[in-house]
């Protein structure tokens, strides 16, 4: 059986954890557009999470791709199709149904719906068309319905990887990459990404989103690739304080485009495609760093990761809700940013924390809609 990675269980709790973070902050961030924006926004806080969105949602896919991988090489694979709809599908359309609705509702009276009530609201994610003109929507779910067809998708990569001569060809190249580093796999998600130029704009719906969808697949695919391949993480360990360098100052020399009006007018041309490369290269050196780090510090466990290791999916499923509602009133009131970020942040994490612990975790039925394994499944 495969040996627990705790390294990579404490990369998703604390990647989730900075994503509700990164929630928080949205309603008071400038220039991006979200549910709900208060009347003062920051630039400041935009920064945080500008540093946030280079590598986080990259990495939560290559995690999940180890993680594919690592049940394939134990299951067969319609016990895998099966595990992946139970973790994902059910939760997924359990959230659009019952989780979601409350954001878009929020949403829609925040921008002057005339609704008289949820219970008003609710009927019109069946009779309207999908978000954003209509109000059936999985919103931040997105990320669990893109790792559903990911996961389908990867079956035939990850047979492969497991076969004779894929084993050979990926101890080929982790062998190469043990030389020359892993810049790679940099250069296909760089050359991915000159998709940016015809789909500008991430949407999370599929539709138009081919620039997306392709980057964070590429994600998923190396972390099956690399998933179980002692000598790529020898690599990432052995290489860890060169890659956070390079991710370091790649992120310097990005700001300081940015912020001296630097960053080259968006257009299909060699300055555009030599600063789309250096912010796809700077997300990719992060994610190796934060992995190579982890293995070399992060590979234990303790009652803390325990429980959070299984609470986390479900606070996933839970935070934005709680972070929408709450961002409806407090926009509202008089009080300065800061005041209201910490206030937002501690109230929606509490409340994602104890609809855990009380409706979700002890009850079997909660734990099967919200992706969990039941204690039966346990044993």
């Amino acid at each position: 059986m495969q040996e627990r990675r705790y390294d990579l269980d404490w990369l998703r709790v604390i990647a989730i954890l900075l994503l509700h973070l990164f929630h928080c902050a949205m309603p008071f961030i400038a220039e991006w557009d979200w549910h709900l924006k208060n009347k003062e926004t920051s630039y400041l806080v935009l920064e945080c999470n500008y540093f946030l969105s280079r590598w986080r949602m990259p990495i939560l896919f290559f995690i999940s791709g180890i993680g594919t991988i690592f049940v394939l090489n134990q299951k067969s694979v319609l016990h895998f199709i099966w595990q992946r709809t139970k973790r994902l599908l059910i939760p997924l359309l359990f959230g659009m149904l019952m989780i979601v609705p409350a954001q878009v509702y929020f949403e829609r009276i925040y921008k002057g719906a005339n609704y008289t009530s949820y219970l008003d609201f609710y009927p019109s994610i069946f009779t309207t068309t999908v978000y954003p003109e209509g109000n059936l929507s999985w919103h931040h779910l997105w990320f669990i319905a893109y790792l559903f067809v990911y996961s389908l998708l990867a079956i035939p990569f990850i047979l492969f990887f497991k076969s004779a001569k894929g084993i050979t060809f990926t101890n080929k190249v982790a062998t190469l990459c043990d030389k020359i580093g892993m810049i790679g796999f940099g250069v296909i998600l760089a050359i991915a990404g000159f998709l940016y130029f015809l789909y500008p704009n991430e949407t999370h719906a599929f539709v138009d989103d081919w620039a997306g969808f392709t980057k964070y697949f590429l994600y998923f695919i190396f972390g099956a690739f690399i998933g179980i391949n002692p000598i790529f993480w020898k690599n990432l360990e052995h290489s860890r304080k060169l890659n956070l360098k390079i991710a370091f100052f790649s992120m310097l020399l990005i700001n300081y485009l940015r912020w001296n009006d630097k960053e080259p007018i968006w257009a299909i041309d060699t300055p555009n495609v030599l600063f789309l490369s250096l912010l796809v290269l700077s997300a990719w050196f992060w994610v190796i760093a934060f992995l190579g780090y982890a293995k070399k510090y992060l590979n234990f466990t303790n009652k803390f990761l325990q429980f959070a290791n299984e609470a986390i999916y479900p606070f996933y499923i839970l935070h934005q809700t709680f972070i929408v509602i709450i961002a409806y009133y407090i926009i509202q009131t008089q009080d300065d940013i800061l005041s209201k970020y910490l206030f937002l942040t501690f109230v929606s994490f509490i409340l994602s924390f104890g609809f855990y612990v009380f409706l979700i975790k002890p009850y079997k039925i909660t734990r099967f809609l919200f992706g969990m394994k039941t204690h039966q499944d346990k044993k």
